[in-house]
């Protein structure tokens, strides 16, 4: 062995909540008049030899003598026949006063330490916190980061979780997928602003329109003093206009068959 080196204490030392003990040949037939001799078995490692109960047992003399002594002993705590039956160790400082220090439960035949009140809690919480981080590792496993979505599930990989999905998806089909609230804000406020540094030129069509509109009166007075000063211009002109729009407002000629 090398030096500096421990050897682990085995399982019994280390936690007795993890034992158990039972006799194959008296097992079978336990009563609340034998139940004592059997947890009183020396092969028994809940058994404390030191105790008064194995001194009145060298003596033959009977339990009721245990109030008369002082020290550890065992006692029968309660029954509940055929199957289950709680031995207590306490240590005894009178015959009025007993101190507990721990139980024992026979079921079927076999030998368990009670757990304690800490035991219990700390067993209770220990199982609480690894069913919670199964659970958040299992759930970070289907996260997924995309840098225009942000964060999303992807249950892909379990078919009962997308199938879900899939319902839900097609229920919220009619929502815009292209962005998040805060980027579409976010896009559109910077595309207003470019806009209103930047405004695009404007066409001399839609320029000429916007300024017939604002001045009628002066469109008017136009139209009327070019009709007067040059009467014979207006007219070919008009007459041409007329003669372009009876041309294209003709059909096609008809085709005919060739027989």
């Amino acid at each position: 062995m090398l030096p500096g080196r421990q050897i682990p204490p085995p399982i019994s030392q280390e936690n007795p909540l993890w034992v158990s003990w039972h006799d194959t040949q008296i097992m079978a037939s336990l009563d609340p008049q034998n139940v004592m001799d059997y947890f009183c078995r020396k092969s028994n490692p809940f058994y404390d030899r030191m105790c008064n109960n194995e001194t009145i047992r060298m003596q033959r003399l009977g339990l009721e003598n245990l109030t008369n002594m002082v020290g550890v002993e065992y006692i029968l705590l309660h029954v509940h026949e055929p199957i289950l039956y709680v031995i207590r160790k306490q240590h005894r400082h009178n015959p009025h006063e007993a101190t507990p220090m721990a139980d024992y439960y026979i079921i079927g035949g076999t030998v368990y330490k009670a757990p304690d009140l800490g035991n219990v809690i700390s067993s209770r919480i220990l199982s609480t916190v690894t069913n919670l981080q199964s659970a958040f590792e299992e759930a970070s496993s289907y996260s997924r980061y995309h840098p225009n979505k942000g964060y999303t599930w992807d249950f892909s990989s379990n078919k009962q979780l997308s199938d879900k999905s899939k319902t839900k998806k097609e229920a919220t089909t009619a929502k815009d997928d292209s962005g998040t609230v805060f980027q579409m804000q976010r896009v559109d406020m910077l595309l207003a602003e470019l806009l209103r540094k930047f405004p695009p030129p404007i066409p001399p069509i839609i320029h000429q329109q916007q300024q017939n509109l604002q001045d009628p009166n002066l469109n008017a007075g136009e139209g009327s003093a070019g009709n007067n000063g040059n009467p014979t211009d207006a007219s070919p002109a008009g007459a041409n206009q007329q003669g372009q729009e009876t041309v294209d407002m003709k059909p096609p000629p008809e085709k005919k068959a060739k027989t």
